[in-house]
C-alpha cells in the first residue's frame, strides 16, 4: 500500500494550520481511520502540545559541516581569514578561531590552508523523534536554536513518517507543514498527494496565501484553499473565494472564528473535539480532501 500524504500549510504564521491539522487528526480517528502524524514545522514546532507524544525513539540530526582550526598545526599565515567572505574566522589572544554561526561550510579555508590545519566537522543541528500519541504514531523534530538546514530536517521527518506508514500499511500521512514559501515548505510539500492552504481574511494573509499557492502550483502538487477564522473580515474572505474561482482552485470551505477555539487551545485541547460549530465546518472540509486524495 502506498500511503497518501496530506500537507497543511499557510503563507504566513498564525493562520491556525496546527489547529486545523490537529482537528484533522482527531476527526480521522473518530472515523476509525489509521494515519501517521508528521510535524514538519521544525523551526517552531507546536503540534506536540496538542498531540502529547511519548517518545519511543530519538536520533540526532547532523547538518552542515563547520570549519575547525587545529591550533598545533596552524602557522598563523592569515590566508584563511583574508579569504573567508563570511568573516567567520577571527583572531582571539593570538589564536585563530571559527565562529560556527558565521561559517557557511564552503570548505574554501580547508582548501587554501598550506599546512592542512583546517578540517570540516559535521554539526548536530537537532533531533528527530518517533513517538506514540493518543491518536496514533507521530514523527516530529526539534531544531537547535540558531541552527540551519531545517529543510533537510523536514525531509527526514517526512521520510521517517513514510517508512513507518509503508511498514505498517497505514493509508494516510497527515503533515503539519511550516508557514511561508521557503526551503522547509518546499521540502514539506515535495511528494505530497494534496496540499491544503490555510488562509485568513487579513491583507497580509491573502498576499502570502497567493505565494503559497504559486509554490504548490510550481511543484505540480494538487491543492485547495480554506479560510480559517471566518467572519472577522467578510470582504477579504470573499476575495479569497474569488481568487480560488479565478485560479480554478478547489475552495474547501470556511471555519468560523469563535472564542471556543481559543479557550480549547489554552486548555491544550483540540478545537474540533470541543467546538461544535468548528467541528461541523471542518467535517465538510476534511471530506472534500479525502474525496480528492482517495479518488487519485
Amino acid at each position: 500500500m502506498t500511503p497518501k500524504e496530506i500537507v497543511i500549510i499557510s503563507g504566513k504564521g498564525g493562520t491556525g494550520k496546527t489547529t486545523i491539522t490537529s482537528s484533522f487528526v482527531w476527526w480521522l480517528r473518530e472515523k476509525g481511520k489509521k494515519f501517521v502524524i508528521a510535524d514538519a514545522d521544525v523551526d517552531a514546532a507546536d503540534m506536540h502540545i496538542l498531540m502529547k507524544p511519548e517518545p519511543i525513539k530519538e536520533e540526532e540530526f547532523v547538518g552542515k559541516s563547520v570549519a575547525e582550526i587545529d591550533d598545533e598545526l596552524c602557522t598563523y599565515c592569515d590566508i584563511c581569514r583574508q579569504l573567508c567572505r563570511f568573516d567567520a574566522i577571527y583572531v582571539e589572544d593570538g589564536i585563530y578561531r571559527v565562529n560556527p554561526f558565521r561559517c557557511d561550510g564552503c570548505t574554501l579555508c580547508e582548501i587554501v590552508c598550506p599546512v592542512s590545519a583546517i578540517k570540516m566537522v559535521p554539526q548536530v543541528v537537532g533531533s528527530w523523534f518517533l513517538s506514540q500519541t493518543p491518536y496514533g504514531p507521530m514523527v516530529h523534530a526539534k531544531l537547535n536554536p540558531g541552527a540551519e538546514n531545517s529543510g533537510n530536517l523536514v525531509t527526514m521527518v517526512k521520510h521517517q513518517a513514510r517508512l513507518l506508514a509503508e511498514k505498517d500499511a497505514i493509508p494516510y500521512i497527515i503533515v503539519d507543514g511550516p508557514p511561508g514559501i521557503g526551503c522547509p515548505v518546499t521540502s514539506a510539500i515535495s511528494g505530497a498527494n494534496f496540499v491544503a492552504v490555510v488562509a485568513e481574511g487579513s491583507f497580509s494573509a491573502i498576499h502570502d496565501m497567493e505565494r503559497a499557492v504559486e509554490t504548490a502550483r510550481h511543484f505540480g502538487v494538487r491543492h485547495g484553499i480554506l479560510v480559517n477564522k471566518a467572519g472577522i473580515n467578510p470582504e477579504n474572505e470573499s476575495k479569497i473565494e474569488e481568487y480560488a474561482r479565478k485560479m480554478e482552485i478547489p475552495f474547501l470551505g470556511k471555519v468560523p472564528f469563535t472564542r471556543c477555539v481559543m479557550d480549547a487551545l489554552v486548555e491544550e485541547k483540540i478545537a474540533a473535539s470541543s467546538c461544535a460549530d468548528v467541528r461541523n465546518a471542518l467535517e465538510g472540509i476534511f471530506e472534500k480532501i479525502l474525496e480528492v486524495v482517495d479518488g487519485a
